[in-house]
C-alpha cells in the first residue's frame, strides 16, 4: 500500500495547488490513500465548510488537524458530522470531533491518527500516552497505521516516532510548513520525515508575505501577515508499506511545483 501525506494546506493558494495538482499526482504515485492537514486552509487560521469541500474534491480522504482547526466556529461544527475530519486526539475529553478513524481501502483497513506536541504549543494531554491509547483500541487486523504529528519541536517528534516504531506504519511530522531532509525508515519499521512542508506559495516565509514577515523583524512591532507568494507547490511524504506486516518498504519526499491555470 501507498500513503500519500501532504504537509500543511495554506489558504486558497494551498487549496487551488491540490485542485490543480493533486489528481495527477496521486495517479502517478499510484497513492492509495491520501492525507493532509488542513488546520490553514481558511487562511491561516481555521476551516470552513467551504474549504473543507474544496479539499475533500481534490482527493485528499483525511483531513488532519492541530492547533489552529478550532479557529473558526464553523470549523468546530464540521468536526461534529464528519469522520474525515479529523482533530488531534490528545486535546482533553469532551471536545468535539475524532482523533483517529480506520477505513477500508482497496480491500484492506487503514487507520489514521491525529495527534499534537506540547512543546511550545497548548499544554494538553499527552500524546504519547494517548497513542498508547488508541494503538490498544484498534483491532489486531489493521496493520497499516499513518499519524500526522502537529508540533513545534523536531526533538518531540523524533521521540514520538521512536517510541511508536514498529507499531505504526509512518509518523509525519506537520505545523513547521517547512519540510525537513530526514526521511528515513527507523530500525522497527516506521516510516518517518521530522516535517512534511506545506501546499501553498514555495516563494514566501511559511506561507506569509515576505516583505510583512522581513518588516516584523526589522522593527519590532505587530505588522498585519497576510498569506502571499508565488510558486504554488505541494509538500508531502510518500510511504511504501507492506500490507500484511505494516511495516514501511520505502519512503520517499514530496516536492512538486504545481503550475495551474
Amino acid at each position: 500500500m501507498k500513503i500519500l501525506m501532504i504537509g500543511d494546506v495554506l489558504s486558497k493558494i494551498g487549496r487551488k495547488a491540490l485542485i490543480d495538482g493533486l489528481p495527477a499526482m496521486r495517479k502517478r504515485l499510484a497513492a492509495d490513500i491520501v492525507t493532509a492537514n488542513v488546520e490553514n486552509g481558511a487562511g491561516m487560521f481555521g476551516i470552513t465548510e467551504k474549504v473543507v469541500e474544496e479539499i475533500s474534491s481534490s482527493g485528499v480522504d483525511i483531513m488532519t488537524g492541530g492547533n489552529h482547526i478550532w479557529d473558526k466556529r464553523e470549523g468546530v461544527r464540521l468536526m461534529e458530522d464528519r469522520e474525515d475530519l479529523l482533530r488531534p486526539a490528545n486535546y482533553p475529553p469532551g471536545v468535539p470531533g475524532y482523533g483517529h478513524v480506520i477505513r477500508e481501502v482497496g480491500g484492506r483497513m487503514v487507520c489514521v491518527i491525529n495527534l499534537q506536541g506540547r512543546t511550545f504549543m497548548p499544554d494538553i494531554d499527552c500524546p504519547f500516552r494517548k497513542a498508547d491509547e488508541i494503538l490498544s483500541s484498534i483491532p489486531s487486523d489493521v496493520k497499516v497505521i499513518a499519524v500526522d504529528f502537529h508540533a513545534e519541536a523536531t526533538s518531540e517528534k523524533l521521540a514520538l516516532a521512536y517510541y511508536l516504531d514498529g507499531r505504526v506504519s509512518v509518523l509525519a511530522g506537520t505545523h513547521t510548513h517547512i519540510p525537513t531532509a530526514d526521511e528515513r525508515i527507523l530500525p522497527k519499521g516506521t516510516a518517518y520525515q521530522t516535517d512534511i512542508g506545506m501546499a501553498g506559495p514555495y516563494s514566501s516565509i511559511i506561507g506569509v508575505n515576505k516583505e510583512q514577515v522581513i518588516e516584523r523583524f526589522l522593527k519590532g512591532i505587530n505588522v498585519r501577515l497576510q498569506v502571499g507568494g508565488e510558486d504554488p507547490c505541494i509538500e508531502g511524504l510518500l510511504a511504501e508499506v507492506d500490507d500484511q506486516s505494516g511495516k514501511a518498504l520505502k519512503v520517499t519526499r514530496i516536492h512538486e511545483f504545481i503550475n495551474g491555470d
